[in-house]
C-alpha cells in the first residue's frame, strides 16, 4: 500500500507543474531535501488514506449487495440438507435451523420453505438419538412462533412427537419432547388426555 501511495505521489509531483514550485520554495527557505521529503510523505499519507477509504467503501457496497441474499440461501441449503439421506447431513440441516430461527420471521421463512414438514419427516425415520435430538431442538425453536406451533399441528407433529420412545437414553429428548408437547398444549391446540 505505501508503496502504491509513494508511486502514485511521485507520478503526481512530475506531471504538475505546480509541484516544481513547492520544490522551488523550499530550497529558498533552506529547507533543502528533509521539506521535500516531508511533503512527499504527507503526499503519502494522503493517498494511503484515499486508497483504504476507496477500499472500505468497496467493500462495503459489496457487503450490502451479498449479504442480505445469504440469509435466505442458508436457510433454502439448510431445507435441502433434511432431505438427504445421510443422518449426518440432516443433523447438519436441522442444527443450521435451530439456530436461524431466532424470531418470527425467519421461522415463518422456513416453514415456507418447508422446514418444518421436512424435520417432522426426519424425526419419523430417525434411527439414533443424535438425529432426534436435533430434530427436537429445531422444532423447539421453531415452535416458539404460535403461528409455526399451529402449523406444526397441523402437519402432524403431535402424533411424531409422541410417537419417540420414553426410554430413550438421552435426557435431552425427553426435555425437548416435553416443552414441546407443553407448547402445544399450552395454546390449546392439543386436547388433554
Amino acid at each position: 500500500m505505501r508503496t502504491l501511495a509513494r508511486q502514485l505521489s511521485t507520478y503526481l509531483f512530475r506531471k504538475f507543474p505546480g509541484s516544481e514550485q513547492i520544490k522551488k520554495i523550499s530550497f529558498l527557505k533552506g529547507g533543502g531535501s528533509s521539506d521535500n521529503l516531508s511533503i512527499e510523505e504527507e503526499a503519502e499519507q494522503k493517498i494511503g488514506w484515499v486508497l483504504k477509504f476507496i477500499f472500505v467503501g468497496t467493500l462495503s457496497v459489496a457487503s450490502y449487495q451479498f449479504v442480505p441474499y445469504m440469509g435466505e440461501n442458508v436457510m433454502q441449503q439448510s431445507v435441502q440438507l433434511l432431505k438427504a439421506k445421510d443422518p449426518l447431513f440432516k443433523r447438519m440441516g436441522a442444527s443450521r435451523l435451530s439456530r436461524i430461527a431466532i424470531d418470527d420471521g425467519r421461522r415463518m421463512k422456513i416453514l415456507e420453505l418447508g422446514g418444518a414438514q421436512g424435520l417432522l419427516n426426519m424425526l419419523e425415520v430417525a434411527k439414533d438419538d443424535r438425529t432426534r435430538k436435533e430434530a427436537l431442538k429445531a422444532l423447539l425453536a421453531l415452535s416458539q412462533s404460535n403461528e409455526v406451533a399451529l402449523a406444526l399441528h397441523q402437519a402432524g407433529a403431535n402424533s411424531v412427537i409422541r410417537s419417540i420412545s420414553d426410554s430413550s437414553k438421552d435426557a435431552e429428548i425427553m426435555s425437548y419432547k416435553s416443552r414441546l408437547l407443553k407448547k402445544f398444549q399450552d395454546l390449546r391446540i392439543d386436547p388433554p388426555s
